[in-house]
Parts: structure tokens; sequence; C-alpha cells
């Protein structure tokens, strides 16, 4: 008798009894998302700390950012071989993680820096109000001849 097929049949009556999407609420308990980010917003900037431990190829990290989407993609690769595991607390792997961003940020103002096993993004609010009257600098001709 395979005890994970009880544990499939058992959510299999959970998804029909309570509906498809029950166990996306559970989601982040029972599967951490993987990189961790803290995110803060301001009036026009959001900063965004991504936790990549042990990153020494940034080329293997891909971070995109469409309009108000942020989608981070890479590997977490803690290298050691041997010995028998006591904790495995540091997430590593394979990563793919999409953030809604509380506003749509700017595509040519993005600042993305690596540190200390610290991935920061600075992105910018992309304003478009149409009714924001814009005072142009007019720039006097006559002075430049």
């Amino acid at each position: 008798m395979d005890p994970f097929q009880n544990m499939s049949d058992w959510k299999k009556n959970m998804d029909h009894f309570f509906g498809q999407s029950f166990w996306n609420e559970f989601e982040d308990v029972l599967k951490p998302p993987v990189p961790q980010i803290n995110l803060y917003k301001f009036e026009n900037e959001l900063i965004c700390y991504v936790n990549l431990p042990g990153v020494k190829d940034l080329e293997k990290i891909d971070a995109f950012v469409d309009y108000a989407t942020l989608e981070l993609k890479g590997v977490i690769d803690i290298q050691h071989a041997g010995g028998q595991v006591i904790k495995d607390e540091i997430i590593h792997g394979a990563f793919e993680r999409k953030v809604e961003l509380p506003y749509p940020v700017r595509s040519d103002k993005i600042d993305a820096t690596y540190q200390y096993g610290l991935m920061v993004l600075r992105l910018h609010r992309l304003i478009t109000d149409k009714h924001k009257k814009n005072r142009l600098q007019i720039r006097n001709l006559e002075e430049d001849a």
C-alpha cells in the first residue's frame, strides 16, 4: 500500500470540497517562496532586497521587470560535498518567482546591485498622469549664438 497514494486521494477530496484554489492559501507555509524578498514602497520608488546567498556568477541570475511585475530566475548553489546533513535550512537550488509590484515602474531607470548575499533593486514609479502639466524648460537660442 502506497501511503502517498492515500495522501493524493485525500488532497483530491479536499480540492473537490473546498475548491481548486484552497491549497494556494497555504503555499507559502508549505513551501516558502524562494528567493526571500523584502519590498519597501515609497511614493515614487520601490526598494527590493532579494536574498541570494552564495551567488558567485551573477550571469546565472535573471531579473526582469515588466510594467508592474518583477520576475526572478536562477540558481542558489551551495556547494558542499560529503558528510551527513544535520540541518538543511538554507533553501538552495533552481528558483523562479514572480512578484506583483504595487505600481508600474519605469523600465529606463532601474538600478540592480549585489553585495554580501543581497541583491538590491531600486525601481522608480512610472508616472503617466495625462492631465498633469509639465512646465517646459525654454532654451534661449539668442544666447547660444
